[in-house]
C-alpha cells in the first residue's frame, strides 16, 4: 500500500515557471511578473508594520483589505472574499463545488493549467473543451457540459485573448453551476466582467495583486460575488488564510490606483512595441490583453529558441503540449529587457538560418 490516494499517485503536479537561484543574473520573462516595483505606498505601509501585529492572529476575513476593495470598486465588503493569492480561491471553489462525475469541472483550453491540477486532486471529472483557432469562446459546448464549476480566464493565459461580456453573460444564464471568471490579467485589458456579479448569483470574478500591483511575492488575491455564493466558500476557507502583513500591504496597494494604472499603461505600451519588434523578426503575434505575448516563430522551432535564450540568461516560457509546442509565451519586461530579448532573438535567427 502506498502513502497516497490513487488520484495523487496518478496525477502530475502543477509545474511553476522556472525561478532562478538567488543572486543569479537573468532576464526573467517567463512567469508574467510585473517588471516594476509596487506602489511606494506599499513601502510606507511595510515600514510602519507594528511587530505586535505578528504576535496575534490576523483578522480572519482580512477586514482592512476588504474595506479597501469596497472603497475602490464601490462594492459592499461582504461581496469580497480574500485569499492567499487568487490560486487559494480557485482551490476553495474546487473543494466546495466539485465532486466525481456528478459535479464536473469544465473549462476551455489552452488555459491556466492549475484548473486541471486542483480538479485532479479533488477527483472531480474534468471536461476540457478546445478553443477554436480564433479563440472564440465555445459557448454551446460549455453550456452542454453544464459543470458544477466552469472556469473562464479573461484575459486568458497563454493566448492573451479576452472573452466578450455577451458571451460570458450567455454562459452564466445557461449553466446551473458556478461560473468563475478569472481576471488575473485584467489590469492590462480594456474592460472587466465585474458587472456580471450584480446580474448573476452564480458568477464569481477573481482578481490578484500579483500582476498589475507587482506583488507576486506577497500572495494576495480576492474574489467578488454575491454573498449567497461566498457563504459556501467561507465554510471551506482556512480561518487565517491571509497573513497580517499581506492584509496591510494589500490594502495600501489597492488604494493607490493611480500608480497601478500608470504602470499598467507603461506595460501596455511596451507590449505594443515588443509585438511590432517580434513581427519584424518573422514571428506571428496575435493581440494580447495581458502582460505577456504568445509568439510563434515562423522559421525556427520554438523549443530551440527557448533553450538558446536560456543559455544567454533570458528566460521565456515554453509549453510542451499540443497546440502550444510551436509557441513562446513572453512576459513584458522593462524597455531595456525587451530590447535585449529582441537583440538576442535577432542574433539567433540570423546566425542559424
Amino acid at each position: 500500500m502506498g502513502y497516497f490516494r490513487s488520484a495523487i499517485d496518478a496525477m502530475t503536479g502543477y509545474v511553476p515557471g522556472e525561478q532562478p537561484a538567488p543572486g543569479t543574473r537573468v532576464i526573467k520573462l517567463n512567469t508574467n511578473e510585473n517588471p516594476y516595483p509596487p506602489s511606494p505606498q506599499v513601502a510606507v505601509a511595510l515600514k510602519n508594520i507594528n511587530l505586535d501585529q505578528l504576535r496575534r492572529y490576523p483578522e480572519p476575513s482580512a477586514r482592512e483589505f476588504r474595506q479597501a476593495i469596497s472603497e475602490v470598486f464601490q462594492i459592499p465588503a461582504d461581496w469580497v472574499i480574500v485569499g492567499n493569492g487568487s490560486d487559494d480561491i480557485l482551490n476553495l471553489l474546487v473543494r466546495a463545488c466539485a465532486e466525481g462525475d456528478n459535479r464536473k469541472v469544465v473549462y476551455p483550453i489552452p488555459t491556466y493549467v492549475l484548473y486541471k491540477t486542483l480538479s485532479a486532486i479533488q477527483t472531480a471529472d474534468i471536461v476540457e473543451i478546445p478553443y477554436p483557432q480564433n479563440f472564440q469562446l465555445p459557448i454551446e459546448a460549455l453550456i452542454a457540459a453544464n459543470g458544477a464549476l466552469t472556469f473562464v480566464a479573461s484575459p486568458n493565459s497563454p493566448s492573451g485573448h479576452m472573452v466578450s461580456l455577451d458571451d460570458l453573460r450567455t454562459l452564466a444564464q445557461n449553466v446551473s453551476g458556478v461560473v468563475v471568471i478569472d481576471e488575473a490579467y485584467v489590469d492590462f485589458a480594456e474592460f472587466s466582467a465585474l458587472p456580471l456579479v450584480q446580474e448573476f448569483e452564480n458568477v464569481i470574478v477573481l482578481r490578484t495583486l500579483s500582476k498589475g500591483y507587482a506583488l507576486a511575492g506577497l500572495r494576495v488575491g480576492f474574489g467578488i460575488a454575491n454573498p449567497t455564493l461566498l457563504a459556501g466558500l467561507l465554510k471551506v476557507k482556512d480561518s487565517y488564510n491571509v497573513d497580517a502583513i499581506a492584509i496591510t500591504l494589500g490594502a495600501a496597494a489597492i488604494r493607490d490606483q493611480n500608480y497601478k494604472n500608470a504602470r499598467a499603461s507603461q506595460i501596455k505600451a511596451s507590449r505594443s512595441k515588443l509585438s511590432i519588434d517580434l513581427k519584424r523578426l518573422g514571428f506571428s503575434v496575435p493581440e494580447s490583453h495581458g502582460n505577456f505575448i504568445l509568439a510563434t516563430p515562423n522559421s525556427h522551432p520554438a523549443e530551440s529558441l527557448y533553450l538558446a535564450l536560456k543559455e544567454q540568461g533570458i528566460l521565456v516560457r515554453y509549453f510542451k503540449q499540443p497546440g502550444l509546442e510551436d509557441k513562446l509565451r513572453i512576459s513584458i519586461g522593462t524597455e531595456e529587457e525587451n530590447k535585449t530579448l529582441i537583440e538576442a532573438l535577432a542574433s539567433l535567427i540570423q546566425n542559424n538560418p
